[in-house]
Order: C-alpha cells, then sequence, then structure tokens
C-alpha cells in the first residue's frame, strides 16, 4: 500500500505570517526536504516551545500535568500520528499503552506535538498527507539548527549587554515565573553567549 508512515521531527517554531498570534509549527521528515508548516496557537507554541528550549517551568502547564497523570496510572504514549488533512486542519491521534491493551485517543496536532516532546515519543504521517501538504524550504542549511523559537529582532537583546551573569540568571528566573518565555530565550542566549 502506497501511504506509508513517515517520521517527523519538528524543526521548529515561528511567527505566523497570515495570522496575528498564531504560530507556524514546522514538522520537517526524517529522510527527506520535505516541511509541515501547522498553525497553532500562542498557548501551545508557549509550551512546546519551553520544551525545545529546555526551560522548566516554575509549575506544571497543562501538558505536563497530562504527562503526570499519564505516567501515574501507567499509560505510556508510544507515538503520536497525524492521520488526517482536511480543509487545512491536521487531525492527530495519541497511540497510547496501558498494560497490554492499545488506546487510540484523538488530539489536536499541536496537543500531540507537545506531548510527543514529553514522552519522547516519535511523530509520524502518512505519505499522501505530506505529499498534500509538505513544501520544500530553500533557505540555506546553516539556518538549520538554529532555533526557529519566535525571538524579537535581534539588536534588542542589547539590553542585556551591560548586566552581569548574576543579573542575567535572576533576570531569567523572572521571566519564567512570570511565563516570559520569550524573554527567558533571549536572556539565556545572552547567558550562552557569554559562556562561550
Amino acid at each position: 500500500m502506497g501511504n506509508k508512515k513517515i517520521k517527523l521531527n519538528i524543526l521548529g517554531l515561528s511567527y505566523s505570517q497570515t495570522q496575528s498570534g498564531a504560530y507556524a509549527l514546522v514538522l520537517a521528515e526524517e529522510e527527506g526536504e520535505r516541511r509541515i508548516p501547522i498553525i497553532i496557537g500562542g498557548v501551545e507554541a508557549q509550551s512546546i516551545a519551553i520544551k525545545l528550549e529546555g526551560l522548566e517551568p516554575p509549575r506544571p502547564l497543562t501538558h505536563d500535568l497530562f504527562l503526570n497523570f499519564s505516567k501515574s496510572f501507567e499509560i505510556e504514549l508510544l507515538e503520536v500520528i497525524i492521520y488526517k488533512l482536511e480543509e487545512g486542519i491536521f487531525y492527530s491521534e495519541l497511540i497510547c499503552k496501558r498494560e497490554d491493551e492499545m488506546l487510540h485517543i484523538d488530539s489536536r496536532t499541536s496537543d500531540a506535538v507537545a506531548l510527543a516532546l514529553r514522552f519522547e515519543c516519535p511523530i509520524y504521517t502518512y505519505e499522501d498527507i505530506i505529499s498534500k501538504a509538505g513544501i520544500v524550504l530553500d533557505f540555506d542549511k546553516k539556518e538549520e539548527g538554529q532555533s526557529l523559537i519566535p525571538s524579537a529582532p535581534k539588536p534588542t537583546t542589547d539590553k542585556y549587554k551591560s548586566k552581569s551573569v548574576e543579573e542575567l540568571n535572576n533576570l531569567l528566573m523572572e521571566a519564567i515565573e512570570d511565563e516570559d518565555y520569550e524573554r527567558a530565550s533571549e536572556i539565556r542566549d545572552e547567558i550562552n553567549s557569554r559562556e562561550k
């Protein structure tokens, strides 16, 4: 059957050019050049960004809660499958396992990806979906691997130049407590650039 399962990796997030307040989550096929951009809301984008950036929120976010809840009841998330594309909306399901029982749970794709990051499980789609929705981005190879987490234009990071690393660490904690993850990632970039 020509509809084979294709593994996707998370390439990153960027501001949506088309919808204000929304983000584009970009998934990339592991064995190829095609990318699937999926428009998601700010809350889910934030939840994904935190995990991608390796930031620890002070209290569990909804997806962390889901992880803790599932683990408490010994339900494992094995994989996420984006199984349908209809009228521009991607439909996903969570493939879960409890003891010897396999469960399929319907999910929004943004939630499914946020959970896949937390359970460290693979994300798949089918060939017919990626052939419909996939685009090949022609940007320079060196761009890959850079964070696509939404960040303000770089010059604004100058405002942290005069601060000591200790001050920056305090600001980082404040930003995380305020749930301002965009600022947190800017501050963290500045801390990292000092350490190089």
